[in-house]
């Protein structure tokens, strides 16, 4: 549960700051507060044990909610800028128990009470809630919908 906050809250800071997130993940508030919607399903999933997934070669099955990095990932894509997100998420609340992480992510305003279920946070929720204007808000997504509409090209 910890890296889950942990991985949301960098990814949220860099798209407040940068205008890209980290993980291009999808977020959902859940009852625990905001999440990465697809890096939860990978850490929940239980995986065949003959054929691991690639994240599973990496993480740990979930015990108590706790997983454990298994090994050093052969290389990494991050730029400086999501390091130094990421050190700077971390400095700031790698302290805190899942508990506190969780009354932290409860006052974020992008934060919906599912009652049980999941309710998806759009990128504009996270932008608004960040004090970002229309305008910015605008620029940023068009960015980001640019960004994915060239990923999908096939070269």
């Amino acid at each position: 549960m910890k890296l889950l906050k942990l991985m949301y809250l960098a990814d949220r800071k860099a798209l407040l700051e940068h205008g890209r997130p980290i993980t291009f993940d999808g977020y959902v508030s859940m009852d625990r507060g905001p999440v990465l919607s697809q890096t939860y399903n990978l850490i929940v999933e239980e995986d065949d044990p003959d054929n691991p997934t690639y994240w599973r070669q990496f993480i740990s099955a979930p015990i108590e909610w706790e997983v454990e990095l298994r090994r050093e990932a052969p290389s990494t894509e991050l730029s400086p800028a999501q390091e130094q997100v990421l050190d700077e998420i971390f400095a700031q609340f790698g302290g805190m128990n899942r508990w506190e992480l969780v009354r932290l992510m409860h006052t974020l305003t992008e934060w919906s009470d599912p009652h049980g279920s999941s309710i998806p946070i759009d990128i504009d929720e996270i932008l608004r809630a960040g004090g970002m204007s229309e305008a910015d808000r605008e620029g940023v997504e068009e960015k980001l919908a640019a960004e994915e509409a060239l990923a999908q090209l096939d070269f």
